[in-house]
């Protein structure tokens, strides 16, 4: 019996008695993905020397069942001692999949497996383009182009999904359309592509990364492997809309704070730990009442001895130790006046990390992770005793400071993790156990605690992936925030998820006294102009809004711009953010002074057909550039209205897509805020 689920003219197609991928086709009616000789293999348990796929296993049962509004289907292969459930999920109006495999020992012997890949398909040799992005600090979402003419791996051996390589890819066929993947998963992963000229097919597989791995499964034990999402489409755009719509629909955890996208203050950079206190919060905390900010965090800094220069990193896992030489009143006390002015209050916590210094190692040696006998500079999640210590140590956050957000920290690299034996795992399946603790963790603090807001952070953007983005409400995109950054993050990190879980600061003021070369914002720079701040503030108004300043010392006019912006994005941007699809109408920008000197966005609420558009001019840009807009009802006439000011003025849809907006005025580092509605003569 033949199943077909599909968004026209993208479908996939299954035949429910192969348990197999029978098509995949896209919108080119002479184009098929999948190579059409070859039997569909789906995944591959590999053990003992053997490997299994859903060519060489029995297909026994197909069940089929409702999953949260989607369709699952679950098929069941058995052969060799084992047995694989494949669960295929169809998510509804979407050329979307989610997959992965669960293998049982069904034997009577113990079963070890060495790599488990939950999705392998052979797809047709063509000239596809191969696009993916690398990662590391202050350098998130680089691109990377090239044609697959060569067996190429893109992988994480870090222990953080998004350092190294971004848990992603999108390969572009002849005629433009997109297939793309992601690994659901917050530790190591891999994607393979080997193409073979001999067979006119290239093979994909991916999901956990076998690098340091292996898992032992005694007789009727089971093991899931990572989930991988496919998705395709008519071109990029198409591809990430997809991403996103089923993303807040389906995946991302519901918070009603979280969903009004406030407007975050957060003390890190201008303070960090040395110059943070009580008093100096406070007086952020009044005037962040006043210019219309929702939460105040307090980042690191607040914890460990009662010393005005202890390090915040020394002292990671004694989350009990408040320093009261910074903070004499205790934190509820500060909780409380956030809360007096009307806003939220936020906290830092790196749950996972154990300083060098943290009694906790010396109190608990059990918990900590290690590797070959070395500590690992963090606890170890796989552990249910480090899991339940975790959860009180957030049940206390948030019930003695009434904490409404916490800023979830990762600033280590694990490796293959842990490989003790006496933590509830095996010695190579210990950073699986730490993804699926943190996994557990998380998912009861949510249900536990459902008005609190959870971030996730690490390093900046090291964990950024769709299984962290299940567990968390919403993703800091990268330490380092100056604009053309800020653009390239977001324009990269959008490909894969919904603009309204990206958040990043504006421009900061960092206290640093050496930080990267472009990270100089000065607040008195003569140079910094209201259109030069509007610029730097719609960088990070493009998803979350938030800012790291020094409050009390911003010059009277910045203060009021600041004010300004923030009032704009609550009555206008938010709201687009939030709901709207996302077109690129511009290349990616690059940070190195490469890529597109020009950045564009387009939203649009397709119920209302309401747009907005973000345009900057960046730094080496062409003086002049005509912006054109993207799915607009060619006959349809809309008022266009420059929202810093300028008269609006009406066009046809068709004039906005052919000749588009054309832009002379903006200076370098400059930008424009249009809305774009349909005109009503009323």
């Amino acid at each position: 019996m033949k199943k077909t689920f599909s968004q026209a003219p993208y479908q996939f197609e299954f035949l429910s008695e192969a348990g197999a991928f029978q098509r995949v086709s896209a919108g080119s009616p002479e184009f098929a993905w999948l190579h059409p000789g070859q039997a569909a293999e789906l995944f591959a348990v590999y053990h003992g020397g053997q490997r299994h796929t859903a060519a060489n296993l029995q297909l026994s049962q197909t069940l089929e069942s409702e999953r949260n509004g989607a369709r699952q289907v679950v098929y069941e292969f058995s052969g060799d001692g084992l047995r694989v459930e494949y669960f295929v999920v169809h998510y509804p109006e979407a050329a979307l999949i989610e997959c992965w495999p669960v293998v049982w020992n069904s034997g009577s012997q113990d079963l070890e497996i060495e790599r488990l890949d939950s999705l392998v398909l052979a797809l047709t040799d063509r000239d596809y383009e191969l696009f993916s992005y690398t990662g590391n600090w202050g350098s998130e979402f680089e691109p990377q182009h090239r044609p697959l003419d060569q067996a190429v791996v893109l992988e994480s051996r870090s222990g953080r999904s998004s350092k190294g390589n971004h848990p992603w890819f999108a390969l572009t066929n002849p005629h433009g359309e997109v297939l793309s993947a992601s690994v659901v998963w917050a530790g190591n992963w891999v994607f393979r592509f080997a193409p073979d000229k001999q067979t006119n097919q290239i093979v994909l597989s991916g999901g956990l990364n076998d690098w340091g791995f292996g898992a032992v499964l005694k007789p009727g034990e089971s093991f899931g492997g990572a989930p991988v999402v496919a998705v395709m489409g008519k071109d990029l755009d198409a591809v990430s809309q997809q991403y996103a719509r089923v993303g807040r629909t389906y995946w991302y955890p519901k918070n009603d704070f979280a969903a009004t996208l406030p407007v975050e203050w957060n003390h890190w950079w201008p303070y960090e730990d040395l110059e943070i206190n009580e008093e100096v919060f406070r007086r952020n905390v009044d005037l962040a009442a006043v210019m219309g900010f929702e939460v105040c965090t307090l980042d690191a800094g607040w914890f460990g001895p009662s010393d005005p220069g202890t390090f915040w990193e020394h002292y990671r896992g004694d989350w009990q130790i408040v320093n009261e030489k910074r903070f004499p009143s205790g934190l509820r006390a500060l909780s409380d006046y956030v809360h007096a002015h009307g806003m939220k209050f936020g906290i830092w916590c790196e749950i996972e990390g154990l300083g060098k210094s943290a009694a906790l190692a010396v109190e608990h040696p059990e918990y900590v992770s290690e590797r070959d006998g070395q500590s690992l500079g963090q606890v170890c999640l796989g552990n249910p005793e480090v899991q339940e210590w975790a959860y009180q140590t957030f049940k206390r956050l948030i019930s003695e400071y009434q904490s409404d957000w916490i800023k979830v920290d990762f600033n280590l690299d694990s490796g293959a993790g842990c490989n003790r034996t006496d933590h509830g795992h095996g010695a190579g399946d210990g950073l699986y156990a730490q993804v699926r603790g943190y996994a557990r963790l998380t998912e009861r603090i949510r249900q536990d605690f459902p008005h609190v807001v959870l971030e996730n952070c690490s390093s900046g953007g090291l964990r950024i992936d769709l299984g962290t983005l299940r567990n968390t409400h919403m993703t800091f995109l990268s330490d380092p925030d100056y604009p053309v950054h800020d653009l390239q993050l977001f324009w990269g990190a959008s490909t894969m998820l919904a603009s309204d879980v990206l958040l990043h600061w504006t421009y900061s003021d960092w206290r640093n006294t050496n930080p990267p070369p472009e990270q100089r914002f000065n607040p008195r720079d003569p140079d910094l102009t209201p259109a030069k701040w509007d610029y730097i503030a719609r960088t990070s108004m493009l998803g979350l809004f938030g800012l790291s300043q020094k409050l009390p010392n911003l010059p009277a006019w910045l203060y009021q711009k600041m004010v300004e912006n923030i009032r704009v994005y609550k009555t206008v941007v938010r709201r687009f953010v939030k709901e709207a699809d996302l077109y690129r109408l511009t290349s990616q920008p690059r940070r190195n002074g490469t890529g597109d000197r020009w950045t564009a966005f387009q939203y649009q609420i397709p119920a209302s057909g309401e747009n907005l558009l973000f345009v900057f001019r960046l730094p080496g840009a062409e003086p002049e550039r005509s912006i054109r807009l993207k799915v607009l009802q060619p006959e349809t006439v809309y008022r266009v209205q420059n929202l810093d000011g300028a008269d609006a003025y009406t066009l046809s849809g068709a004039a906005l897509m052919d000749e588009g907006i054309h832009f002379s005025q903006l200076a370098e580092e400059d930008s424009a805020l249009y809305k774009v509605s349909i005109y009503d003569e009323k």
